[in-house]
């Protein structure tokens, strides 16, 4: 007989199952449950080695000598070997010290360490099973800086409290995966918050159990379903598996805003980044209709009899049977069916693309662009969009299409922030490029070949490597070869041979036109390098595929860039392939320069004047105020004149600007010398007296340095100044720049003298004063030069050159007074003496008759 043997100790039983007549086994069981202390005794080194190695670690601390002590360690060692299936290691101590450190000042007590951090057990010891799950309680096991380590037995316990649990399976032989915990690591905070619990698990049976095969892998747990779901999606990008661990928890997310009319455009305007799916909501409907569902099932099943036909002759003849009998049954097909047929690929995109962006909502919402769709086609036609369906980005009101796959919603999202976070060419229509050229000031736009069979076209050869002959042949023959057979009886004749002819030679170009067109792609790529450089200068580019638009342009070889100046085309001429040149041509002065008009600027184009500009002009408006149109009306009068001058005239209507250069009232003119500003505080509407003060000796100068001058400027100067001294020179000589430097010291010296002291880098009106070596100086007495002979780099002796010739003229007056004086004397004293000492005349003779 067996019966059941229980064995208490300090009141804690023990039972065995056996055969109790069986006196040694009985007694050898019994020596060893009371031997038995399966629970490692520490020191202090142990422990501060467990803690640092130890994921999950549970210390009793108890006194030596407590008569309770092995009571409490039974009850403990009841529940070892369970807590180890959990992970977690359990070890004893009966360090009083250690334990006063933990908080224990009198002992037995439980700390619970996890990943170094502890926590202490306030609940009943000798309660083993109440032990047991406050060790394996999730909460107590979650560590909130790092994503938790669990095996089975921990697993289940935790699927089973958990309603929505992700696990990243791992392993230590995967290179992948430290890389992939780091990146998940980032988002446990974030999918903990949403409710979502994350674990991580070192097993590949067990990965396996669950259909994965490949690590690292990421399955997601949810109550409604037994089955897992697993991650598809790219383990590299963080913030792409938050998002799909929120969607899988919540389906029911935000789906995109449906918007028309007027709320849609002022959302276009207003919006930094939208981005707009333009769909034709009538043409999906149908699609939906029963008649189109019947179509597509119709299609897949001839598709599906198709690639079985081809596995052998019989079932090649089954399937020409089953043709038959379909073809029978279709022979009441009506027109409408035929039409959903026709459609069918065009339902699939339809009923697709809107689920799969759909998906990347979200997404956008993060990197803040806006999603919105609409089926307004007035909306549509006013931004050039007729085939449906299609996106459209619009940054700051300028449209940018998408060429690519509407159904392939990574490549969508991947797009969309590269036009967010990146400076891209938009892409836009027709109807785009003629509202942009009427509304924008500058306007680059850069003209792609056309499309032919999704290949670039012949005229585009110029640029492009094209395939090699071999393969222009291959296709040349395998596209003519079906028609031979149905020309060979006609080919001879002399009227279809000249028409043969042209086909052949249509099709041979066509073969060449399949073309690598790796040129266009790096002209595009060095013309994005130079887009920002572009908008500093406020020139906006853009690209058209459009070679109907191209011809109105004369633009007969692509890929072409014309220039619009308020709507005035320019063709460029230069290499595309060198953006350097594209970018001089482009802020060319000659170039930019508009007809009467004052160029408007934007902040950053400001601040690059001001750092290349010596004298600029710059007029801050208000766009909304009457006032300032009068006032540009004005200005525009002698925007030329003050060009001629060296003075550039520029506009903003920019508050921030303005409180920057600390404008206080708008409208306001201020005029920057190397920087430095001088505010008009005249009337604005008297443009002559503003072309007046800005070209004043007064408002021009610069104290303490030596100011730049034109040929106008120079005249002007000339004709006001008695005394005045040029220095010319070549810009980035070394002996320029040595003399520049040592006159610069002399200049508060020649105003002390009151003369003008100005350089000039012009040597061909350097030649007209005489002067045919630079650097050269010259002095102006009354416009009558004289020119510096001496060293230009010894300045004391410049002054004194310059003080002797400034001082020369009283001399010279003196002298030239008095040689007048003596002349005018002579003459006097001359005709006096002529006067005083003239002879009388003698009395005329007497007649005989009279005496």
């Amino acid at each position: 007989f067996f019966f059941f043997f229980f064995f208490f100790f300090f009141g804690i039983f023990s039972n065995i199952s056996g055969n109790i007549g069986d006196s040694g086994a009985v007694f050898k069981w019994i020596l060893e449950q009371k031997a038995d202390e399966s629970i490692q005794l520490i020191d202090r080194e142990t422990l501060n080695d467990y803690i640092n190695t130890k994921d999950f670690l549970a210390v009793i601390f108890y006194k030596e000598n407590d008569p309770d002590a092995p009571r409490v360690l039974r009850h403990i060692e009841l529940i070892d070997d369970e807590a180890s299936e959990y992970g977690i290691y359990i070890v004893k101590m009966h360090d009083k010290l250690m334990a006063k450190k933990y908080g224990y000042r009198n002992p037995p007590g439980i700390t619970y360490f996890r990943k170094g951090k502890y926590i202490n057990y306030d609940g009943d010891i000798d309660d083993e099973e109440e032990v047991l799950d406050w060790l394996t309680s999730p909460a107590n096991m979650e560590m909130t800086d790092h994503i938790e380590q669990v095996n089975r037995k921990m697993f289940e316990k935790i699927r089973k409290t958990s309603d929505y649990l992700a696990v990243i399976f791992y392993s230590d032989d995967c290179k992948q995966c430290p890389r992939v915990l780091a990146e998940v690591e980032h988002i446990d905070d974030e999918a903990d918050k949403a409710g979502i619990d994350f674990v991580k698990i070192d097993d590949k049976q067990m990965a396996k159990e669950f259909g994965v095969f490949a690590l690292p892998a990421i399955v997601f747990f949810k109550p409604s379903s037994k089955e897992p779901v697993i991650y598809a999606g790219d383990l590299y990008e963080e913030e792409q598996i938050l998002t799909w661990l929120l969607t899988q928890k919540d389906p029911s997310g935000d789906v995109i805003e449906d918007l028309e009319g007027d709320k849609l455009i002022n959302l276009i305007e207003e919006s930094g980044s939208i981005a707009v799916y333009f769909w034709n909501k009538t043409q999906c409907d149908i699609c939906n209709s029963k008649a189109a569902r019947k179509a597509r099932l119709k299609k897949e099943k001839e598709q599906q009899q198709q690639s079985d036909s081809g596995g052998g002759s019989s079932a090649g003849a089954a399937a020409a049977l089953g043709g038959e009998g379909e073809a029978s049954e279709g022979g009441s097909e009506t027109p409408t069916d035929s039409k959903h047929e026709d459609d069918v690929d065009g339902c699939e995109q339809c009923t697709k693309v809107l689920e799969e962006l759909e998906n990347i909502d979200d997404d956008c919402d993060k990197h803040g662009i806006t999603f919105v769709k609409t089926k307004d086609f007035s909306v549509a036609d006013s931004y050039g969009v007729h085939d449906y369906p299609a996106l459209v980005y619009f940054e700051g009101g300028i449209p940018n299409v998408f060429e690519g796959e509407l159904n392939e919603e990574e490549e969508v999202l991947q797009w969309l922030i590269t036009q967010k976070t990146e400076d891209r060419i938009e892409l836009i229509t027709r109807q785009m490029l003629e509202t942009m050229v009427e509304e924008t000031q500058y306007l680059a736009v850069y003209f792609l070949p056309p499309d032919r069979l999704g290949k670039p076209p012949a005229y585009c050869r110029s640029f492009c490597s094209p395939l090699s002959l071999q393969e222009a042949n291959t296709v040349t023959n395998t596209s003519t070869s079906t028609t031979s057979k149905t020309t060979i009886n006609t080919s001879h004749k002399p009227k279809n041979f000249l028409k043969n002819y042209i086909t052949r030679k249509r099709k041979r170009i066509e073969s060449q036109d399949k073309i690598n067109c790796n040129i266009c792609d790096q002209i595009l790529e060095g013309l994005e390098l130079i887009d920002d450089e572009c908008d500093v200068f406020g020139i906006h580019m853009v690209k058209i595929q459009d070679p109907q638009l191209a011809k109105r342009y004369s633009i007969k070889t692509f890929p072409a860039l014309v220039y619009f100046r308020n709507g005035n085309p320019l063709l460029f001429e230069g290499d595309l392939q060198n953006e350097q040149s594209v970018l001089e041509w482009l802020i060319d002065d000659d170039n930019r320069e508009l007809a009467d008009e004052i160029e408007e600027v934007n902040e950053r184009m400001l601040e690059r004047l001001m750092s290349e500009s010596t004298l600029l002009v710059v007029f801050f408006y208000d766009e909304d105020c009457a006032e300032c149109e009068e006032i540009l009306e004005e200005l525009e009068e002698i925007d030329g004149e003050a060009d001629m001058f060296g003075i550039d005239f520029v506009k903003i209507a920019s508050v921030d600007a303005a409180k920057k250069y600390d404008v206080v009232n708008i409208p306001s003119l201020v005029y920057f010398r190397k920087q430095v500003p001088v505010l008009y505080d005249g009337d604005l509407h008297q443009h002559d007296k503003i072309i007046t003060w800005l070209t004043s000796q007064d408002v021009f100068e610069i104290k303490n340095e030596i100011e730049e001058v034109n040929r106008k400027m120079l005249d002007k100067l000339l004709e006001e100044n008695e005394f005045l001294t040029v220095f010319f020179y070549e810009h980035n000589q070394q002996e320029s720049v040595a003399a520049l430097e040592k006159l610069e010291n002399i200049d508060s010296e020649t105003d002390n003298l009151d003369i003008t002291f100005v350089k000039m880098a012009d040597s061909r009106y350097a030649k007209k004063w005489g002067v045919t070596k630079l650097p050269a100086m010259v002095y102006f007495r009354r416009r009558f030069p004289s020119i510096y002979r001496g060293d230009l780099l010894s300045e004391e002796e410049v002054l004194e050159w310059l003080r002797k010739n400034r001082f020369r003229q009283p001399e010279l007056n003196i002298f030239m007074y008095a040689l007048i004086a003596l002349a005018v004397a002579f003459v006097l004293y001359t005709a006096f003496l002529l006067q005083c000492f003239k002879t009388t005349p003698p009395p005329p003779p007497q007649h005989p008759k009279q005496s």
